[in-house]
Parts: structure tokens; C-alpha cells; sequence
């Protein structure tokens, strides 16, 4: 068996065990393998194990990629940040974008895109300056904007938290974004979301218990990037 096919069947025991743990069902939980700087060959094992869902964060890589396996049925997710400018590359290709931080972005993809495309918005839950995402308190305001959009189907909330070693530490931040999906849904009914991207190799357990419907898996299925 292939390392990245153990690797797998590790991550998705680990998912359902973390499930069966606070009551849910593992199938409600999409497991997107981080495929960025990894080869095409390590996507296409992947895929041959049973894997459907890969993340990219760079857009050219992700055209790329998305041509050099066009006969696979790869859903494809951008969790990068996203320049208004490459839009063009993520659009066509993209069956969700996670990484929505403005209207001005969503305008862009919007007008790329040739097919409905499913989207997040990213929240700086951690309010970092050095990372991408919308405060806090402008989601539902973004959300409201983003409905009204075409080729857009907006479906819940993405982040990347401050990064802590010891994944229980992120816990604050999953639960906050829960209780903002909560709130955005509330504020938007009868519009209603119901993802949560959150959770990566270190902590994907705890934003389990938290609530995570996406969670994002790279190191753990792939091992230390390609250089």
C-alpha cells in the first residue's frame, strides 16, 4: 500500500473517530487534501485511493493542475488568497472558492466564472495583520452583498486561526466562527448557510467537536511539501 493511500485511511479513521465522539456523522464532513506545491502524480494517488476533493492556494498552480488532470473528476477548492487580478485562473476550474475577503473579489469570480460556483467567506477570526479575511463585523453585511451575486452560491464561513502547536488552543477561534455562522444566518433568514472550513493536519479533531463540515488536510495525507 501506498504511503499517501495509508496516510489517508489514517486521516479518515481519524475524522470518524473524532465524529463517533461527539455524536455525529463522519459523512457530514468533507475532507479537502491540501495539494499545494505537491506534484500532479501525488494528487492522482491520492485520487486513485478514493479521494475526490483537493485544495490549492495558488491560482496559477491550481490551472495547472486542473489541465493536467482534466480526466479526473477533481473537485477542486481555492484556499489561497485570491487576487482580483487571477480570478480568471481560479474561476473556470473551481468548484468552491474559500477564500472570499471582499465583494470585490466576488465580483471578480463571479465574472470569470462559467459555472455556479460554490464560496466561503474568510473571516480573520484571530484579527492578524499579516493575514488575509474579513473582520468579524462585516460578514454579514459581505454576505448580504455576495447573495446578490451571480455564479456565486454562498454556503458558510472559512478560517485559519493563529497558528498554535497544540491544536486545543485553536478551539476559541472554531467556536467563535461557529456562533458567527449562527449569528450571519440569523441576521440573513430566511437565507441560511451551513458550512464551516476549519481544522487543518494539527487540529482538525477539535474543529470537529466545533462544528467543521470542510476540514482542510495537508502534511498529514501528503508529508512536507515539495520545494
Amino acid at each position: 500500500m501506498s504511503k499517501i493511500r495509508q496516510n489517508l485511511e489514517s486521516v479518515r479513521k481519524r475524522i470518524a473517530s473524532s465524529a463517533s465522539a461527539c455524536g455525529r456523522d463522519a459523512s457530514s464532513i468533507k475532507l479537502v487534501a491540501v495539494s499545494k506545491t505537491h506534484k500532479a502524480e501525488a494528487i492522482r494517488e491520492a485520487f486513485e485511493a478514493g479521494q475526490r476533493a483537493f485544495g490549492e492556494n495558488y491560482a496559477q498552480e491550481l490551472r495547472d493542475k486542473a489541465a493536467s488532470l482534466s480526466g479526473l473528476e477533481i473537485e477542486w477548492h481555492y484556499i489561497g488568497h485570491l487576487q482580483r487580478n487571477k480570478a480568471k485562473y481560479v474561476a473556470p476550474v473551481a468548484a468552491f472558492v474559500e477564500s472570499v475577503d471582499s465583494l470585490e473579489l466576488a465580483e471578480a469570480v463571479s465574472r470569470r466564472a462559467g459555472h455556479r460556483i460554490g464560496c466561503l467567506i474568510e473571516v480573520n477570526i484571530g484579527e492578524e495583520k499579516t493575514k488575509s479575511g474579513v473582520d468579524p463585523s462585516s460578514v454579514v453585511e459581505l454576505a448580504r452583498c455576495v447573495t446578490a451575486l451571480p455564479n456565486l452560491d454562498l454556503q458558510g464561513l472559512m478560517v485559519i486561526p493563529p497558528f498554535e502547536a497544540d491544536g486545543e488552543k485553536s478551539r476559541p477561534y472554531f467556536r467563535s466562527l461557529r456562533e458567527l455562522l449562527a449569528k450571519t444566518n440569523g441576521a440573513l433568514a430566511p437565507f441560511c448557510m451551513t458550512e464551516l472550513s476549519m481544522g487543518m493536519s494539527h487540529d482538525f479533531e477539535v474543529a470537529i467537536e466545533e462544528g467543521a463540515t470542510i476540514v482542510r488536510v495537508g502534511t498529514a495525507i501528503f508529508g512536507d511539501r515539495d520545494q
